[in-house]
């Protein structure tokens, strides 16, 4: 990995343990007021809509649930990763997230979800 591959893989892994442990504000630290989340309804820009989305995604996926990585690719500022889930309130056979890093933090992120 190069210089600016391993500044994405390192917010990308504070990223997804942040998320796997549901801790909404170690979350927000990877995002600006400027950052963008594009999701199947449109997009949501800001802190405090981005917020409201992952309160949201942690009902679905809470601290615990089954999560498997599936593909996890790095190209300098963009991560992308292929996953999977499980929780007693849904089931998540197919999710991909794209992620574009700037300065340490996600300035746009896109997530599509297969939920059962």
């Amino acid at each position: 990995m190069n210089t600016i591959e391993t500044a994405t893989y390192e917010v990308l892994m504070h990223h997804l343990t942040a998320f796997g442990n549901n801790n909404l504000d170690e979350i927000m630290l990877d995002y600006t007021e400027h950052s963008v989340l594009l999701i199947d309804k449109g997009k949501l820009k800001g802190l405090q809509l981005i917020r409201s989305f992952f309160m949201e995604m942690f009902t679905a996926i809470p601290t615990g649930s089954f999560f498997e990585m599936k593909q996890l690719t790095i190209s300098d500022n963009v991560a992308h990763i292929i996953w999977s889930s499980k929780s007693d309130v849904a089931e998540i056979p197919f999710g991909t997230d794209t992620f574009f890093i700037t300065d340490s933090k996600i300035i746009a992120h896109t997530v599509s979800a297969l939920v059962k």
